[in-house]
């Protein structure tokens, strides 16, 4: 069972706060410091405060680019940011802990700005950190780390906010993914529903006609084709329910068989071709729909009186499907006598196409 992924909404707010938590831990021990060990008020209350403006200004920055929310003046609030975090260790010294104020600038660096402006500045910041620590008098070392860890937080905030986006397109777009694929089941639905019960009943109907020309004459043949109701009805019934699980498959052997026997029994002379041996696997489920419904728009749309099925197959690597009747052209003179001309290509009288 997967973890359950929490909204992004909730995503932002931890990733501000544990942004936050950092940033505690760069600046809370120079502000212990000033409150326990220097007990100035003078200086303490105007860190706190300025602390306090950093801190909160960059939690909503942060927050905005989380939630795709960017504006031109979040460039200033980057700059406000730097401002005060460049003075704090100017006006109260590098000793206590406040050097590491040249620091927090630098995770929003390329979460504000573009990238190629994002690079420059980085560059810029780096440098500048550095040398503004050797000017306020930090230790070597810690201006090595000043040169190493700034441009190392500004990637590491780009990639935070980054993976966040990322993360969301990804949940978007299986959204969207499932809603296609509900999309694609019903059409499948009702274009198997379409295929099917209209294939069926269009046989059951034919089969109706034939009992009920020959109720008076041939009491026989009337129970022959109500027995043959019943088992295209309970065939159609069991493909309704196959349908509906998703688990029928079209095979051209069974379609050939089926429609030479509707046809058949509607009066259409059709005989049962031999299906090749050779014949790809691959190619009998879209076949087997063409004949279903090439039998369907002859019994529809036509006045056939004859159909001839072919199936051939070219060097192993070309099936050919023909399918041909009489059907169109009688139809075109019956609807030329009564005043229109011209038979629609689902009439069925021209040849099925190759696959």
């Amino acid at each position: 069972m997967q973890p359950r992924i929490p909204r992004a909404p909730v995503i932002a707010a931890i990733i501000v706060a544990l942004t936050s938590v950092s940033l505690a831990g760069l600046l809370l021990p120079a502000l212990w410091d000033e409150a326990f060990g220097r007990r100035d008020a003078a200086r303490f209350v105007p860190a706190l405060l300025a602390v306090a403006a950093v801190c909160g200004l960059y939690g909503r920055l942060l927050w905005l680019n989380l939630t795709r929310r960017t504006s031109p003046v979040h460039r200033l609030g980057l700059a406000a940011i730097t401002l005060v975090s460049w003075a704090l260790p100017a006006l109260l010294g590098v000793d206590t802990g406040w050097g590491n104020a040249l620091l927090v600038p630098a995770g929003l660096v390329a979460v504000v700005l573009p990238a190629r402006q994002a690079v420059a500045v980085a560059a810029a910041g780096t440098v500048a950190g550095a040398a503004c620590g050797l000017v306020l008098g930090m230790r070597p070392l810690a201006v090595l780390y000043q040169l190493v860890a700034f441009p190392m937080v500004v990637f590491s905030g780009y990639i935070t906010v980054w993976l966040f986006h990322v993360v969301q397109e990804l949940r978007e777009a299986r959204a969207e993914l499932a809603r296609s694929a509900v999309g694609e089941e019903r059409l499948r639905f009702a274009r198997d529903l379409h295929d099917v019960l209209g294939h069926s009943l269009q046989a059951v109907a034919l089969r109706a006609e034939v009992a009920e020309r020959f109720a008076d004459r041939d009491p026989a043949r009337v129970r022959k084709e109500l027995a043959e109701i019943q088992t295209m009805a309970r065939e159609a019934v069991r493909d309704v329910r196959e349908i509906v699980r998703g688990h029928r498959a079209t095979s051209l052997r069974t379609e050939l068989d089926g429609m030479s026997a509707v046809l058949r029994a509607a009066g259409i002379a059709c005989d049962r071709p031999d299906v090749p041996t050779g014949l790809p696997a691959a190619v009998h489920e879209p076949l087997g729909w063409v004949v279903r419904e090439a039998a369907t728009n002859i019994l529809r749309h036509s006045s056939a009186t004859w159909c001839r099925i072919r199936v051939d197959t070219e060097d192993g690597t070309c099936v050919r499907l023909e399918i041909v009747n009489d059907g169109a052209a009688r139809r075109a003179a019956a609807v030329g006598s009564a005043g229109s001309a011209g038979a629609g290509p689902d009439d069925g009288g021209a040849p099925g196409s190759g696959l």
